[in-house]
């Protein structure tokens, strides 16, 4: 039996991510904003609580943290470039470290461009990936702390990824990434079809994530910035992916 996952809606569009591993009964959760939100689900899941993977130091993200080590001391495992940042850290993390949960392990890798210290938690055996704000389904994190060649960096690592990789992402955002995806590659088959697939979730209230990476892969126009078939109809024929994507991630900073 594999790592069970947990999604609990916060704030106005976040996802906590509440996770257990069967054998030993260990319990995570993944950028925890709101403690009571985690609190409220621990007893339905496991009752108890030993880890907090942090993705990165917004407070949307890690708001929760003091309030949860002090219900259940738990250890808080996070991005070391950001140490300073994360309330509570106990361990800080970077590329090729890991934190076991029981019998699964995560795997960190550096995303920044989000912030500076962006890190992923990957789950191989489970196929599970917690990318925090790096990739969104259809999408993809503003550049707050980092430039569009970081960035596409971070995201290329994560289609590296296998495609059956499921990514729980940190907020529903996906319809919103979706209409911005038509309008730059409006006659993609894939990409209409996965908007329709979302339009129809979300008209009856279903959550959108985790989505299939492959699935990003082929529709995500922010995955697809080394196309050059997607460059030229962006009018970005024989350009770098790297400002493919920045000119991409700056039509959707103006889309409305």
């Amino acid at each position: 039996m594999g790592l069970e996952i947990h999604r609990l809606p916060a704030f106005e569009d976040n996802y906590l991510w509440l996770l257990r591993e069967p054998a030993s009964g260990q319990v995570a959760t993944v950028d925890p904003g709101d403690a009571s939100v985690v609190l409220a689900a621990l007893p339905r899941v496991g009752g108890r609580l030993d880890w907090i993977l942090v993705t990165h130091h917004h407070p949307d993200h890690v708001g929760g943290i003091p309030a949860l080590k002090a219900a259940t001391a738990c250890r808080v495992a996070g991005p070391a470039r950001d140490a300073t940042r994360i309330p509570g850290l106990d361990i800080g993390v970077v590329e090729g470290d890991a934190v076991r949960l029981g019998a699964a392990t995560a795997a960190v890798i550096e995303t920044p461009g989000h912030t500076r210290g962006h890190i992923a938690w990957w789950f191989a055996v489970d196929r599970a990936l917690f990318c925090g704000d790096t990739l969104f389904s259809l999408g993809c994190g503003r550049l707050f702390e980092g430039d569009a060649v970081t960035m596409w960096t971070s995201l290329s690592k994560l289609a590296a990824l296998p495609d059956d990789a499921q990514v729980h992402c940190a907020h529903e955002y996906t319809l919103s990434n979706a209409r911005f995806a038509a309008t730059v590659d409006p006659d993609h088959p894939p990409l209409r079809a996965f908007v329709a697939q979302v339009e129809a979730l979300r008209a009856r209230g279903a959550p959108t994530v985790p989505s299939r990476l492959g699935d990003e892969k082929a529709c995500n126009p922010f995955l697809r910035a080394a196309d050059p078939a997607f460059a030229a109809r962006i009018g970005m024929a024989g350009a770098a992916p790297a400002a493919v994507f920045g000119e991409l991630r700056r039509r959707k900073d103006v889309f409305r």
